[in-house]
């Protein structure tokens, strides 16, 4: 019985073996990978688009020459900077050009149907950059009652490289599209940036983190009416000098503010032109993180003295 078996396998794995070779022996058409690579970019050129990017290559042979395309290291083609810089910052690789180098790295049998991209294109510039802050893009809202009281990159600030004319154009680099929700602790992530593929962002990545509080409808006493637009030797005086600001923020600021931090105030020129034994106040500024504040009171009694 055992002799059997080991006939029986013996064939089995000879008949493997020949269906093997004739199935390699046919011919395929697969999608490979191959590296391009940009070389001799001279010292003082920066390139602002990617050195290094992979195209899809649809290729037709032989099977057992498919299988070393697929499964050895990945083909590689150098696209040299001095024949294929066009000038102005821009160069490219025509389609021609791009089947030719991609067909010196395959077998002479081998037919290329398609590259993809079918064009390569690249951007450079001799150095020009600028520094420019980042900011946050898309939609971050944490839990209900809670707010975000702050946000902190690192880093805060990036290195743009293009061209002059793009340069004087960009003031701020922001990331890419977020979406988070119903979170209350502080949020911490990474996110790439967004920009041009002509513009080159260093660090290409930074960390965001979104610092929540939660939400408290609070009042602040004492806060002081002061008057503008006073004329020298005048004295405004409101009855009463100090108000009451009502508003929303989160519990931790709270306990850092002051009735200094609000200003509210009384316009002498207003008061002038009008008969009122009463005068408006208005709430000119609060501290950020600040929402919806109100005054307790919009008019108050006035007396003008003459400064003494």
């Amino acid at each position: 019985m055992s002799k059997q078996v080991f006939i029986f396998l013996f064939f089995l794995v000879l008949s493997g073996i020949f269906w093997l070779i004739m199935t390699l022996n046919e011919t395929y058409e697969r999608d490979i990978k191959v590296t391009m690579q940009i070389k001799g970019i001279p010292k003082n050129v920066v390139l602002t688009s990617k050195e290094t990017d992979t195209l899809r290559v649809t290729v037709r042979d032989k099977g057992w020459v498919l299988f070393r395309y697929l499964y050895e290291n990945p083909r590689n083609i150098n696209i040299s900077y001095k024949n294929y810089d066009r000038g102005n910052g821009f160069g490219s690789v025509s389609t021609s050009d791009l089947k030719r180098l991609v067909m010196q790295q395959m077998e002479l049998s081998t037919y290329i149907s398609t590259v993809k991209p079918d064009r390569i294109e690249f951007f450079y510039n001799n150095g020009e950059r600028k520094r420019v802050p980042v900011k946050w893009a898309g939609r971050v809202t944490p839990e209900q009652l809670y707010f975000i009281s702050h946000v902190q990159y690192w880093p805060d600030s990036v290195d743009v490289y293009t061209s002059n004319e793009k340069l004087d154009s960009i003031d701020v680099i922001y990331t890419e599209p977020l979406n988070y929700s119903g979170f209350r602790d502080t949020l911490i992530i990474s996110s790439k940036l967004s920009h041009p593929k002509d513009v080159k962002v260093v660090p290409s990545q930074v960390r965001i983190g979104f610092f929540t509080d939660l939400l408290t409808e609070e009042s602040i006493d004492g806060v002081p009416i002061k008057a503008i637009n006073m004329p020298a030797g005048k004295v405004l005086r409101t009855f009463p000098a100090k108000v009451r600001v009502r508003f929303v923020t989160g519990v931790s600021q709270f306990r850092t503010l002051r009735p200094e931090d609000f200003t509210v105030i009384a316009d002498y020129e207003e008061i002038s032109k009008s008969s009122s034994e009463k005068c408006n106040i208005y709430l000119k500024s609060s501290p950020q993180g600040i929402n919806r504040p109100t005054l307790d009171i919009n008019k108050v009694d006035y007396l003008i003295e003459e400064d003494q």
